[in-house]
């Protein structure tokens, strides 16, 4: 049984904006940005304004941007990494209008690394048969892209309150989205749980990551956009396609929490990917070698640790160069020594960890979710860009493009203010789980529903999630985002043992194949009456 409604108080006080945006990530600021035209706009953010994932991308931004590059070449790409089951309409606007997005973050002044000649430097990481991946500072692409928005943010007129977790969507009573409720734990602003109410919502609270006991996404990364758009009723899409990105320092049998990336910009540049005996073995599996989109190279990795025993694979690069990684990679480099490990004299420990969720909220190709007035965009959304597999660098871009284009909505249908339409949160439903469970729900997802899945760990899964306690837990911050991650948790799990094949980022070793007959489409999942269904539609719109 999944909560319907976060037990939380009445709300002890309340806020008015136009448009509430929940997050701070590249989509969320460019989201307020744009706004700001439509009305008094409010920024909410769980911790600090630069505390999200966008800070710590490091491979970069793609956009055809090179004289031998276009849109359509970048299509292709994409649509070959989401294994046929991209909205071909979305991908085309992610690529089409991707070029020009870029050149206005160069107008806001976030400063990408240039070539010799002034041009801006491209580089290629896996699934780009091109370069066209934009970098700053090496690897610090999203820190400089973060600090630009924030410094463009700084005098624009947007409200922001930090330090706030997003319960839950308040409705008017014609179901429509009417503000948010939020639990607000900084100092020097309204405390407590409270309302604001608005005329639209705006969901860019990013990824899903801290699902699992290793990931590259920050402590902040619990899906709390995901279990709150279920929570509204809203319909949530290809939910089993978690990314785990190929080449995660490796930091020892048991590590958990955030871990360290190692960009695919760095076998971009010409780092191996190698076994404890030295070879290659990326080689011969696919044409682009160690440059095969995520999955490919997840797999890769994944089946050598299984032929050889071993706990980890090594990455390469000692071959670069010390100038290479002291100008190029700074930020991994660091990374690496801090851990005992030295790119430029000895290979990189690596093994796949979980990255990116290639699902989220559904929405259309202007972030307008099943809800009315709920829109979605970046990480917690779905805009069918990705399909089964993210090409890289294309998160950053996505998040970019489909927030202006919510902005371009809302400036023909935000609604007019009505007064008192928010109501207060319902009574609890389903109860919150205890905070200490946390580790418990990280634990399961790790066991059965990582990069490897078969029918019998997925049943474990939710045998095991259905069993966790739930019932008269204090309200607060550690209850909500732990019940959070087991909404999202027991979601994931509905749609992997849905989904009877192996496509891009879902990997079912007991069906290894991939089956365009059966499968070539989204399961959507929703929550009604505390109860999770999931049902298929093909690409042609049927459903089961």
């Amino acid at each position: 049984m999944i909560p319907s409604v976060l037990h939380a108080p009445a709300p002890g006080w309340t806020s008015d904006a136009d448009i509430v945006v929940i997050g701070s990530g590249i989509a969320g600021l460019v989201a307020a940005l744009r706004c700001r035209p439509h009305g008094r706009v409010l920024l909410v953010t769980k911790a600090l304004l630069d505390a999200g994932s966008t800070r710590w991308a490091q491979g970069g931004i793609a956009a055809a941007l090179a004289p031998d590059d276009t849109p359509e070449e970048h299509l292709a790409d994409t649509l070959t990494a989401g294994v046929g089951i991209c909205d071909e309409d979305a991908v085309r606007a992610l690529v089409t209008e991707g070029p020009d997005a870029v050149r206005g973050l160069i107008d806001l002044g976030t400063a990408f690394d240039r070539s010799g000649g002034g041009d801006i430097a491209l580089t290629r990481e896996g699934g780009h048969h091109r370069r066209r991946i934009a970098h700053a500072g090496g690897d610090a692409t999203g820190a400089e892209i973060s600090r630009a928005l924030l410094a463009e943010l700084k005098d624009s007129g947007v409200e922001v309150i930090e330090h706030a977790l997003v319960l839950d969507l308040l409705k008017d009573a014609a179901g429509r989205a009417a503000g948010v409720t939020l639990h607000v734990m900084g100092e020097g602003q309204p405390g407590g749980v409270g309302a604001v109410r608005a005329r639209a919502v705006v969901l860019a609270t990013g990824g899903l990551g801290q699902v699992f006991s290793a990931t590259t996404n920050p402590e902040v990364s619990t899906g709390d956009g995901v279990a709150l758009a279920l929570r509204a009723g809203a319909e949530v899409t290809d939910l089993e396609f978690v990314q785990f990105h190929p080449t995660v320092l490796w930091l020892g049998e048991g590590a958990t929490g955030q871990q360290p990336l190692i960009s695919e910009a760095v076998r971009g540049e010409g780092a191996h990917l190698i076994d404890h005996a030295g070879v290659r073995f990326m080689t011969g599996r696919h044409e682009l070698a160690e440059l095969a989109p995520r999955d490919v190279v997840a797999k890769g990795i994944m089946n050598r640790m299984r032929e050889t025993g071993a706990s980890h694979m090594l990455l390469d690069g000692r071959h670069l160069g010390a100038a290479t990684w002291e100008t190029r990679f700074p930020t991994i480099l660091a990374a690496c020594r801090h851990h005992g490990i030295d790119p430029v004299t000895e290979p990189i420990p690596v093994v796949p960890a979980a990255h990116y969720a290639s699902g989220g909220v559904r929405t259309d190709l202007y972030g307008r979710t099943s809800v009315p007035g709920l829109y979605a965009c970046g990480e917690v959304a779905c805009t069918g860009v990705h399909g089964a597999n993210r090409l890289a660098s294309n998160s950053l871009l996505e998040g970019l493009v489909f927030a202006a284009r919510i902005a371009a909505a809302l400036s023909e249908e935000l609604p007019a203010p009505l007064a008192n339409t928010a109501a207060p949160p319902g009574p609890e439903q389903g109860g919150l789980l205890e905070p200490g469970l946390r580790g418990e729900v990280q634990r399961i997802m790790t066991s059965y529903v990582g990069v490897l899945r078969q029918a019998g760990g997925l049943e474990a899964a939710a045998r095991e999630l259905e069993g966790l306690g739930r019932g008269s837990v204090e309200p607060g911050v550690e209850a909500w985002e732990v019940t959070n991650l087991y909404t999202v948790a027991s979601a994931i799990v509905a749609a992997a043992r849905r989904r009877e094949e192996t496509r891009g980022s879902h990997w079912r070793e007991d069906y290894p194949e991939r089956a365009d007959g059966t499968w070539r489409g989204h399961l959507v999942t929703r929550l009604a009456g505390n109860v999770l269904t999931t049902t298929y539609e093909s690409l042609e719109g049927k459903r089961s």
